[in-house]
């Protein structure tokens, strides 16, 4: 048996080269880069690519993928180590190609998509060269997918789009979405939608609005609510089988979700250094706010959660590695993403109040990290779900006990212990001992 908290000594190395070039050179960016998804800005295009390319020769893009795919094939822990840097900046993803939906969706397309589909989509989509939305909310159907209602109908050799989706993620710089739509309306929930590639540019694709997030400062919303009024796409456009846009979107939530943790433990780490940093720096009435209790409290009750929420993260890295099947880590990724937004949002709240009116303003980004907590707890499934699951698997493999009492209740067990040992209680009382 092996087991240790330390890395290799070139995955160290790495680390912290990412660690410098995260602080020194993607940091500064984010303060002028209005939106870094934007490949379509001439500002964005001249800071983030030179960056793209320094990552791209330290063999660091896109290490979620393959090396057949253009990436570094590295495994769940060693992401969890890459994106906890990159995790506290806005522009960090996108610099080593691993972006939120885009990672996702390179994913889907690998596993599922045409040669053409790869071709036309997932060589560029990988390249940095476009990015993508991933089209599957309805208004009406949030946490419950069995809701949907947007149907696609085979019509010849065409798909045939019709309905409406809700927060289309980055839709407004999307080159193509992959849409969710119902094909077999017949068959049991789960076996009755479908997944496809459908290019943003396609007749009957009607913009209905743009959608912003709070905490978001970019002027028009990424995300866009859509309608879909007789889209046609051609047949081969479907990424896997007919019904089986429930498997499919798994390859992307499972992995998304353990992705989405990684960054955030990213974010909580740099709500408590700067936490850490103002509480030794001010005073009040005539102490320091790190010898002041309470703050003393805050203090060690951030650095706790974060630990603990850290290793709960790597131990799912490790376990998605060991068996290479995301079916058999479902209750490790739920509660990953359970925790998740109270982590967040305790350290960021902490933050504030250690800070004081600086923390409030917009000087600082906690008030944007505690709005980003409830967005964590939206995205990919909210938490009540994942808890719901998490629960579920829990209690699947756990049998009840028959009989009136538990069988764990003191006195029963003492009485089996009273009588597996009544030899050396009964020699011990010979010999004038009481048992």
């Amino acid at each position: 048996m092996s087991w240790g908290f330390e890395s290799e000594p070139e995955v160290a190395a790495e680390l912290e080269w990412v660690e410098e070039f995260v602080r020194d050179e993607i940091e500064p960016v984010d303060l002028v880069v209005e939106h870094a998804w934007n490949p379509r800005d001439p500002v964005r295009n001249a800071l983030i690519k030179p960056l793209q390319e320094k990552v791209k020769e330290r063999r660091l893009w896109a290490c979620h993928l393959g090396p057949e795919l253009g990436g570094e094939g590295y495994g769940q822990l060693r992401l969890a180590l890459l994106n906890e840097k990159l995790g506290r900046t806005h522009s960090g993803p996108v610099v080593f190609g691993c972006q939120a939906p885009d990672s996702g969706n390179a994913e889907i397309l690998a596993h599922y998509g045409t040669d053409h589909l790869k071709k036309a989509y997932l060589e560029p989509l990988i390249a940095g060269d476009i990015v993508s939305s991933f089209s599957m909310t309805e208004p009406h159907g949030g946490s419950d997918p069995t809701g949907f209602r947007t149907t696609a109908v085979l019509d010849g050799d065409e798909w045939v789009i019709n309905g409406e989706k809700w927060f289309s993620s980055h839709a407004l710089f999307a080159e193509f979405l992959i849409v969710m739509a119902v094909t077999e309306p017949d068959a049991e929930p789960h076996r009755s939608m479908s997944m496809f590639v459908v290019p943003a540019d396609t007749p009957g694709i009607e913009r209905v609005r743009d959608t912003s997030v709070w905490g978001h400062e970019e002027p028009v919303g990424t995300h866009q609510y859509l309608r879909y009024t007789d889209v046609r796409i051609p047949a081969e456009n479907i990424l896997g089988e007919r019904g089986e846009g429930f498997a499919v979107a798994q390859t992307r939530l499972g992995g998304g979700r353990i992705h989405h943790a990684m960054r955030t433990v990213g974010l909580v780490t740099a709500a408590f250094e700067m936490m850490k940093r103002r509480a030794v720096s001010r005073t009040s009435k005539g102490r320091r706010l790190a010898d002041q209790q309470l703050v003393q409290a805050m203090i060690a009750d951030t650095w706790i959660e974060l630990t603990q929420f850290r290793l709960l993260v790597l131990q799912t890295a490790w376990r998605i590695d060991r068996y290479q099947d995301y079916r058999k880590v479902r209750a490790d990724i739920a509660a990953v993403k359970a925790a998740m937004p109270k982590v967040l949002a305790d350290a960021a709240g902490r933050a504030i109040q250690i800070h004081g009116s600086l923390g409030i303003s917009k000087e600082l980004p906690f008030g944007k990290w505690v709005l980003e907590s409830y967005h964590m707890g939206l995205a990919d499934g909210a938490t009540e779900v994942h808890k719901v699951n998490l629960a579920q698997a829990l209690l699947r493999s756990t049998q009840p006990d028959d009989g009136l009492f538990p069988p764990y209740i003191l006195p029963t067990r003492r009485a089996e212990s009273r009588e597996r040992y009544a030899e050396v209680l009964a020699a011990a009382a010979d010999d004038g001992e009481t048992p």
